[in-house]
């Protein structure tokens, strides 16, 4: 049975009992203690918590989620994959234990004639909370299993919350037995491999509250409403029902093993090391692809660090299989190609997708090879000195910041005959890890408890009213001070408001919120932010600049018309470049992030080089023949499937509801689905000028213009910079490049002479120089300070000429000088000096400590520097003293 086909049939199940089907979340989740989701329910979060109500009583669904708490573990067991599909079903104060368990074992027990799953139920063993009896007989009335397939275990298996205050209970779960030549028996309590849970079945009845750690809290009570959540691992279905032995092996996974296998040459199942590795490759692939499919893109922080490390494991595992090219442009198509059905769209947007990987993969690999030369001259070094350990810090460091796995240097180091000093690599590894847990659970305390919202939001959606209108009539619902409800706030206080209506536009898709007041009998208050805090609610933070305002009173939102005015141009301008974009460079370069206040834009957009000053010229004529042929722009609501079906663009990385506002700008030319506002015809939007182009990463670019009335003064300040230099240089305007290309010439030529006078001047000084050498111990010594020099090099050069000039008997020169600000000293020693023990690296360093700062360098010439030039007399005077205390 194909893993789609168990999808079909699950969600088919539920169907016919009354279940709304839900479509995928994405896996880029709202959650802000999230960076994806990682579960099935983190969609439904705000219904089981209660701070929106559900739209339905019933619901079934197939989640996307990402989960790498156990990335160690991908490839080791059947079971542990980064990206895996959560089959659920959901009750919202409906049915609860008795209606999910009789759900469950009837779907997993029944023919597949008639629409279930075949689980023979001699193969499925339960357990459920040590203290749930209710459950324990419900297994035993329903399923008729027996006792001792029914284990009670406690809170760290059993026991379902977040581990903050809100929802929780008791769960049960269900497992597959596959037999005694997969392990021991004795049923899940084993905690064995032979029993795989593919079944979590929670049962919501608790409220609990001071949380002192996962699975010590207190409850509180039970749930005005209890809920049922449930997640069938689709992966683990699949693996049974296709008769393999894991998840890498299941049909959407295994292509991409098999294309790794050819790449590689080695055969699977032959070296567990080798298995795990093409396990990790398989699974990586595929979840790195995932997440590009959600707007998810390589970075070095968040959500972007987690997919980049998701892709530089699969490299390194090819590396580790033998195979040090590019692999990524055979392994994406495999997993594509094996997706492709479930998820149409990585089919349609690959090209996208894949520029990323790929050049993800070539920036990888170009840091192992830089990574290798770092490496190289660490083995050497270690070496050199009689050393057979290369160090934990040198490996972490080639780890940390250069990406460099700590599997090729233990690889490398090995055929150097050297080992790495591992428990040293491991202690900061650990202390990393410490400190990212340690953030973590700050950011995670610092987030404000939504739970505050619910009775606002029970009250119904916020009802916005600022397409239309600039002024709307409401009441105040609620005030919230620092988190808590309040029945009023005074004269100078921060509070956040909720109404009923408003008018100010919350920020969201790309658009800041509205800048406005709201007022009402007695009191004004100055809106400083506007934000949707849960789903359907809108949440104003403002100051009281005037009076107080309580739960009750009238309130009328009122909108900074200007700056809407300047918004909305700046908004409908972003369509119209995005648009331009797509004419110029082809559907491939489409938005991967914007930005738009007053006045401004900002576009992010894949594309992989810089874009040529004939080319920015094209989009943004483009741009502005849209604006000059004042194209209607018109705005649609209707459900998702007609506005895709119209050829509206879903934009990437953007969430959805079932009902969404469709945006044209001369019809089908712009056609995007937007929440934002809008001007009413392309001519109100007065001009818009690019002002700037750049990278943002790997294949992405981003593009920058000023709107309206900001454009018109950026270009009238540029014309009184030109017409200034007109005047200046005496020279009409058409040919001021010339002009300033031909000063820019003599300048350079000007320079040049100046910097060969000044060597010139400075080799004149060698003879003097060489003639105050004075004896210390068998050296000649030169040490003095030249005053100032326009580079360390030209002290340095002068240094070599003066030591040149000393012979072949043991000589040590020492220059100081101040360069722009900053002392310099030079140390060169001759070959007799060296054999007599004087080695400039050693001498620069002892300097460099006088002058408060570092130096160092090769035993024939170095460098030392610092931040006081006034200390290069006694740096100096500390040379002579060091060689005259080593009596060499």
């Amino acid at each position: 049975m194909k893993t789609a086909d168990i999808a079909a049939r699950y969600l088919d199940f539920f169907q016919k009992r009354e279940h709304t089907i839900v479509p995928s979340a994405s896996l880029v989740t709202d959650d802000p203690a999230l960076l994806f989701t990682v579960a099935g329910m983190v969609p439904f979060i705000p219904y089981l918590s209660g701070d929106v109500p559900a739209p339905y009583k019933r619901a079934a669904d197939n989640q996307k989620c990402i989960r790498t708490n156990d990335i160690e573990e991908v490839g080791k067991t059947p079971r542990h994959g980064t990206f895996f599909q959560m089959l659920g079903n959901w009750s919202f104060g409906d049915y609860f234990k008795e209606g999910a368990i009789r759900y469950a074992w009837e779907l997993l027990t029944t023919a597949e004639a008639d629409g279930g799953l075949a689980f023979d139920p001699k193969d499925l063993w339960v357990t459920v909370y040590e203290d749930d009896d209710e459950a324990f007989d419900l297994w035993r009335e329903i399923a008729g299993l027996p006792e001792e397939r029914i284990q009670r275990l406690g809170k760290d298996t059993n026991y379902w919350s977040t581990g903050l205050p809100g929802p929780a209970g008791p769960c049960s779960e269900i497992f597959f037995d596959r037999g005694p030549a997969y392990g021991i028996d004795g049923g899940p309590a084993t905690d064995d491999d032979r029993y795989v849970e593919i079944w979590n079945l929670v049962f919501m009845q608790y409220e609990i509250t001071n949380v002192r750690s996962k699975y010590d809290f207190d409850i509180v009570g039970e749930l005005p409403a209890k809920n049922i959540d449930t997640g069938m691992g689709l992966e683990r279905i699949a693996f049974i029902k296709q008769g393999v032995d894991n998840m890498y092996e299941t049909d959407q996974v295994r292509p991409v093993l098999d294309r790794a296998v050819e790449l590689s040459g080695r055969r699977y199942g032959a070296v567990h090391e080798d298995d795990v590795r093409f396990r990790i490759v398989a699974d990586h692939v595929r979840s790195s692809l995932m997440l590009l499919a959600d707007g998810v893109t390589p970075s070095n922080e968040g959500r972007g660090y987690i997919l980049r490390r998701l892709m530089r494991r699969a490299i390194r595992s090819m590396r580790l299989l033998g195979v040090d090219g590019p692999t990524f442009p055979e392994l994406f198509p495999a997993s594509r190609d094996a997706m492709k059905d479930a998820y149409p769209e990585l089919a349609t947007e690959y090209t996208r997708l894949s520029a990323y990987a790929y050049a993800e993969e070539e920036t990888f690999l170009r840091t192992l090879a830089s990574g290798s030369t770092i490496l190289d001259q660490s083995v050497t070094q270690t070496k050199d000195a009689g050393g057979t350990t290369l160090s934990g810090s040198e490996a972490f460091l080639l780890h940390d910041t250069y990406g460099f796995p700590i599997d090729l240097t233990l690889e490398i180091a090995e055929e150097a005959g050297l080992s790495v000093d591992r428990a040293a690599f491991d202690t900061l590894m650990l202390e990393q890890r410490t400190r990212a847990k340690t953030d973590a659970k700050a950011r995670k305390r610092a987030l404000a408890d939504t739970s505050v919202y619910r009775e606002f939001r029970a009250l119904g959606e916020t009802t916005f009213t600022g397409y239309t209108d600039l002024e709307t009539e409401s009441s105040v619902l609620g005030l919230l001070v620092d988190g808590l409800s309040v029945d009023r706030a005074h004269q100078g206080q921060i509070v956040e408001v909720i109404l009923a209506e408003t008018a100010l536009y919350a920020e969201s898709g790309g658009q800041v919120a509205d800048k406005g007041i709201i007022v009402g009998p007695g009191y004004e208050l100055e809106v400083i932010d506007v934000q949707r805090p849960v789903a359907g609610l809108i949440s104003h933070t403002v100051e009281v600049t005037a009076g107080e305002v309580g739960i009750g009173a009238p309130a009328t939102t009122v909108v900074d018309a200007a700056n809407r005015r300047s918004a909305r141009q700046a908004h409908s301008a972003t369509h119209l470049v995005h648009a331009a974009l797509r004419d110029t460079l082809g559907k491939s370069a489409a938005q991967a992030g914007s930005l738009n206040r007053a006045g401004y834009l900002r576009f992010d957009f894949t594309w992989g080089q810089a874009l040529s000053p004939e080319t920015r010229t094209e989009i943004e004529e483009i741009s502005n023949n849209a604006v000059r042929d004042n194209l209607e722009v018109t705005t649609r609501v209707m459900s998702l499937d007609d506005a895709k079906a119209a050829g509206a663009m879903a934009l990437f990385g953007e969430k959805y509801g079932d009902t969404v506002r469709m945006v044209d700008i001369g019809g089908p030319w712009s056609r995007e689905l937007c929440g934002g506002t809008h001007v009413s015809s392309s001519a109100e939007i007065g001009l818009i000028n690019l002002v700037g182009e750049s990278s943002v990463g790997a294949s992405n670019r981003r593009v920058e213009a000023l709107v309206g009335l900001d454009a018109f003064r950026d270009l009238a300040a540029e014309r009184a910079i030109v017409s200034q230099l007109t005047s200046t240089l005496k020279t009409p305007r058409e040919q001021l490049p010339a002009r300033i290309a031909e000063l820019a010439a003599s300048l350079k030529a000007a320079e040049k002479k100046i910097a060969a006078f000044e060597a010139r001047a400075m080799a004149d000084r060698a003879p003097a120089l060489a003639e105050t050498a004075t004896t210390v111990g068998p050296h000649r010594l030169v040490a003095t300070s030249i005053g100032t020099a326009g580079s360390g090099d030209d002290v340095r050069t002068l240094a070599l000429q003066v030591r040149d000039r000393l012979g072949s008997a043991p000589a040590v020169v020492a220059l100081g000088a101040d360069v722009g600000g900053r002392p310099v000293v030079i140390i060169a020693t001759n070959e007799g000096a060296r054999a007599a023990g004087a080695k400039a690296g050693a001498l620069a360093k002892i300097a460099a400590g006088v002058l408060g700062g570092g130096g160092g360098g090769r035993d024939d010439v170095a460098q030392g520097g610092g931040a006081d030039a006034s200390a290069l007399p006694a740096a100096l005077t500390a040379v002579r003293s060091a060689l005259e205390a080593t009596g060499a």
